[in-house]
C-alpha cells in the first residue's frame, strides 16, 4: 500500500500545530464540533488536539486515540472518519494520538479516559468519528465552493476530491486545504448529514489493517525496543506474597557486583540496576530479601478456599449483595414442579500476554518531569501513575504510548510505569525495566476464583420460571459480569453476590466473569433440557421466543453446524449462547474425548455474531476467532492456584496453554448483518466457548463438567461420579 503508518514519535499539540501547512482539524469528540476547528498552521494557538490534518499534497492524517494490542483499533477508528469525510483510503496516514484525554478519551465510556477495554472502543469513538468526519466534509465542501464561486448545494464529493458536476471541475482535498484561509465558517452538521449505510465506501469492507505490515517486517515500535542515549536496565524483585515489603537485604553486596549501577528499595520490592539485563538478571540471582510477615495474603490457599465459598453459598446468613431482582422468586420456587440446582467453580486464570510488561523511563535531572515510553491500556492513567510518583502536574509528563504485546485486561495497570520512573528518578538515567515472564506471573493480577450456585424453577409447562444465582469469591465486580440473562425470558430472577477477602491481586481478564458464569448458566440450561428430554436447541429457542435478535443468532450458529444432523463416530456437539459487550453471540463444538487420557478434543467451532455495524469484517471474524482459541485455551489447562499467599506456578511449562495441534480442525464465523450501531467484537468470542464444549463433553457422556478448566484429572472425576 502507498500508506504508511508511523507507530513510535507522538508529537506534542504545538509540534503537531506548527508542522506543515494545510488545515488541521481540532475536534472534541463529545462536544458539537463546530466550535473546534483550528485552520492552517500559523494559526498554531489551538487549545485542543486534533484528529485530521490535510496536507497540500493531498495526504491526510488521521489520529488514532486507542491502545493498538492486535485488535485492529487502528485501523477500525481511523476508518469511521475517513468513511464519513470521503477520504482516499491510499492517501491517509495514521498516527498515535497525544495523550489529551479531554480530546481523545473516550466520548460515551469510561467517562472520557483513554482506555482500551471491555471491547468498548469501536462501540464508543464510533458516532462521535462519524461526525467528526462528516464535519471535515462540510468544511471542505465549502471552501471548494467558494473557490469555484459556487454553491455548495451543487458539489459532491468523491476519494478526495470535490466535484462539481454541472461543469466537470474537481479540487482535491490537498488543493482545498492549501486554498483556505486561516479563518474559516463552521458549517452545522447533525446526524441528519451522516451517509446512510448503503453509501459507505470503507465501513464494512475489509481494509488491509495498518499496523500489520510494520509488525510483519519488524519495524513496529514496542516500549522494549526504545532505545535511550545512557540507558540502564533494571529488574525488579517482588515479594511472592501479595502486600508484603522488605525489611532487609543484602543490597551492599549486590552493589559491588560488576556491571551494578544501584539496587534500588522500590516500596514492595527491590530493583538491581546495571549496564546490561544480563548483568541485572544474574546480580538478582544472588539477592538476599526478608520480608513483612503480618500481611492477609499469607493465609489464603486458593484450593482449600472452594470448602469455604461453598458454606457460604449454603448459609441462609451470609451476607449478599443483590445484583438483580425481577418478579417475585419465593413464589416461582414454591410453585414448582420441579427444582433443578448445579454448583460450578473456576480456578483463578492468568492473562498470558504475549509481551512481559515492560517500560523506559527517562526523568529530568531537576527530577520534576519525565518522559514514559510503555504499552498500556490505558493512555492518561499511566501518564497520571508516572506523574504521581514523581509529585508533579501531569503536564510534566511526556508520555509515548507505543504498540502493546497483548493486554486483555493487564495493561491497564501501571506498575510497571511507576516503577521505571521511580528507577529512573533514583538513578538519574534513563531506565529500561524489564518483567520476565516469571515476573509477570508471580506477581500478576489474575481473574478471581469464583463458585456459583445456581437453582432453577420448572412449571408444569417445562418453563423456566424461576432463578436463583449466587457468585461467591474476592473481585467485586469481575465476579458478576456475565450473571444477568435477560434473553431467555425468565420472569422472576434473583441474582447475589456474596464476597470474601484474601489480599491477592485481581484484574479484569478478557470477558471478565463472562467465562466462567456463562458456564454455569448455560450448563445448567442443558441439563434441564436434558432431563425434560428435549433437545438443547430448541429448549432455547423456546426460552428466547420473545427476543427476536438472539434467536436469530442462535439459529444462525445451529444452522452452520447443521444441528440435529449426524457427528461422526466418538462425537458429539453442545450449543451455547451469550452476550458480551452488548453484542450476542452462539456457538457449537463438536468434542471427543480420550478416555484413557482424560483429554478432550475440540474438532469443529461453529460461531455467530451480531456486532451491530461492523466496521471491519475481516478483523471482526479474527476477533472472534481470537477469542474462541483464548477461550479453549483456559479451558484445557490453565490455573493459578495460591498456597500461603504466594502464586504455584511461574512459566508456560506449569501453567500451559493451547498449542497449535490442541487448536480445532476448523472454526467457522458468521457475522450477522445488522443496522444497529457498533459493539464489541474482542470479547464476545471467550464466553460461548467454555459452555459449549462443557455442554458438548455432556452430551457425549452423560457426565457434567462443573469446575474450570477441565484439567484431565476433572474430568476423569467427573466420569466416575
Amino acid at each position: 500500500m502507498k500508506s504508511q503508518t508511523t507507530s513510535g514519535a507522538v508529537l506534542s499539540r504545538r509540534q503537531f500545530l506548527a508542522s506543515s501547512g494545510g488545515l488541521t482539524f481540532a475536534v472534541t469528540v463529545g462536544a458539537p464540533l463546530r466550535e473546534s476547528l483550528a485552520a492552517n498552521a500559523q494559526q498554531g494557538t489551538a487549545t485542543m488536539g486534533a484528529w485530521v490534518r490535510i496536507d497540500p499534497d493531498d495526504w491526510i492524517t488521521i489520529y488514532n486515540p486507542a491502545s493498538e494490542m492486535g485488535q485492529g483499533s487502528m485501523t477500525a477508528l481511523p476508518v469511521i472518519v475517513a468513511d464519513e469525510m470521503d477520504a482516499d483510503w491510499e492517501k491517509v496516514r495514521i498516527e498515535q494520538a497525544p495523550v489529551e484525554r479531554e480530546i481523545y478519551g473516550n466520548p460515551t465510556w469510561f467517562g472520557g479516559r483513554m482506555l482500551t477495554v471491555g471491547s468498548r472502543t469501536v462501540q464508543g469513538y464510533y458516532h462521535a468519528l462519524r461526525i467528526a468526519g462528516a464535519q471535515v466534509r462540510a468544511v471542505l465542501l465549502e471552501n471548494a465552493a467558494r473557490v469555484m464561486d459556487v454553491p455548495v448545494e451543487e458539489l459532491t464529493t468523491e476519494a478526495s476530491v470535490v466535484v462539481h458536476t454541472a461543469s466537470g471541475r474537481r479540487l482535491s482535498y490537498g488543493h482545498i486545504a492549501a486554498a483556505t484561509p486561516a479563518s474559516v465558517r463552521i458549517p452545522e452538521v447533525s446526524d441528519a448529514d451522516l451517509k446512510a449505510r448503503k453509501d459507505f465506501r470503507l465501513i464494512g469492507t475489509t481494509m488491509q489493517r495498518r499496523d500489520i505490515p510494520d509488525k510483519a517486517m519488524g519495524k513496529a515500535i514496542y516500549s522494549i525496543d526504545v532505545q535511550r542515549p545512557g540507558m540502564v536496565y533494571a529488574v525488579m524483585t517482588r515479594c511472592p506474597v501479595n502486600g508484603a515489603r522488605p525489611v532487609k537485604s543484602n543490597a551492599t553486596e549486590i552493589k559491588q557486583k560488576p556491571g551494578v549501577i544501584d539496587v534500588v528499595d522500590v516500596d514492595y520490592g527491590i530493583a538491581i540496576v546495571s549496564e546490561t539485563i544480563e548483568g541485572a538478571l544474574s546480580a538478582r540471582k544472588a539477592l538476599q530479601i526478608t520480608w513483612t510477615e503480618d500481611v492477609p495474603a499469607r493465609r489464603f490457599d486458593s484450593e482449600a478456599s472452594f470448602a469455604r465459598y461453598r458454606e457460604i453459598a449454603e448459609s441462609a446468613n451470609a451476607s449478599s449483595t443483590t445484583i438483580h431482582a425481577s418478579g417475585n422468586p419465593k413464589a416461582a420456587f414454591a410453585r414448582a414442579a420441579k427444582i433443578y440446582s448445579a454448583e460450578y467453580s473456576s480456578d483463578h486464570a492468568y492473562h498470558a500476554q504475549m509481551e512481559p510488561l515492560n517500560a523506559v523511563a527517562e526523568v529530568n535531572a531537576a527530577g520534576d518531569g519525565a518522559e514514559v515510553w510503555a504499552g498500556t491500556q490505558f493512555a492518561d492513567g499511566a501518564r497520571d501513575a508516572a506523574a504521581s510518583a514523581l509529585g508533579v502536574s501531569p503536564s510534566r509528563i511526556q508520555f509515548h504510548p507505543c504498540y502493546l504485546g497483548g493486554g486483555f485486561g493487564r495493561r491497564s495497570l501501571h506498575e510497571n510505569v511507576v516503577e521505571a520512573v521511580r528507577i529512573s528518578k533514583s538513578v538519574k538515567r534513563p531506565v529500561k525495566l524489564i518483567w520476565s515472564r516469571e515476573d509477570d506471573v508471580a506477581y500478576g493480577a489474575f481473574r478471581p476464583m469464583a463458585l456459583q450456585r445456581l437453582e432453577a424453577a420448572v412449571n408444569e409447562r417445562g418453563d423456566i420460571d424461576g432463578w436463583r444465582h449466587i457468585v461467591v469469591g474476592d473481585g467485586g465486580r469481575l465476579l458478576y459480569s456475565g450473571v444477568r440473562i435477560p434473553f431467555y425470558g425468565i420472569p422472576n430472577q434473583e441474582i447475589a453476590l456474596r464476597s470474601t477477602r484474601h489480599g491477592v491481586r485481581l484484574k479484569h481478564w478478557r470477558a471478565v466473569g463472562h467465562g466462567f458464569n456463562k458456564l454455569a448458566i448455560e450448563g445448567l440450561i442443558d441439563e434441564i433440557a436434558a432431563d425434560q428430554k428435549i433437545d438443547p436447541y430448541e429448549f432455547r429457542r423456546r426460552l428466547m421466543k420473545d427476543s427476536p435478535r438472539a434467536l436469530k443468532v442462535l439459529d444462525t450458529a445451529a444452522a452452520m453446524a447443521g444441528w440435529g444432523g449426524s457427528t461422526p463416530q466418538g462425537r458429539a456437539r453442545g450449543i451455547a449462547f451469550s452476550e458480551r459487550s452488548d453484542s450476542l453471540a452462539a456457538a457449537v463444538a463438536e468434542v471427543s474425548l480420550d478416555q484413557s487420557t482424560g483429554k478432550i478434543r475440540v474438532h469443529r467451532f461453529w460461531a455467530s455474531l451480531d456486532a451491530g455495524v461492523v466496521v471491519q469484517p475481516a478483523n471482526a471474524v479474527a476477533q472472534m476467532e481470537s477469542g474462541i482459541v483464548y477461550g479453549l485455551s483456559s479451558i484445557i489447562a490453565e490455573r493459578i492456584t495460591f498456597r500461603d499467599g504466594a502464586v504455584q506456578q511461574s512459566n508456560f511449562h506449569d501453567y500451559p496453554v493451547m498449542r497449535m495441534s490442541d487448536a480445532p480442525e476448523s472454526i467457522e464465523i458468521r457475522l450477522i448483518e445488522s443496522d444497529e450501531p457498533p459493539t464489541g467484537i474482542g470479547e464476545s468470542g471467550v464466553p460461548i466457548v467454555t459452555a459449549a464444549v462443557a455442554n458438548a463433553f455432556g452430551a457425549l457422556t452423560g457426565a457434567r463438567l462443573r469446575h474450570m478448566p477441565f484439567t484431565p484429572d476433572r474430568v476423569r472425576a467427573a466420569l466416575e461420579t
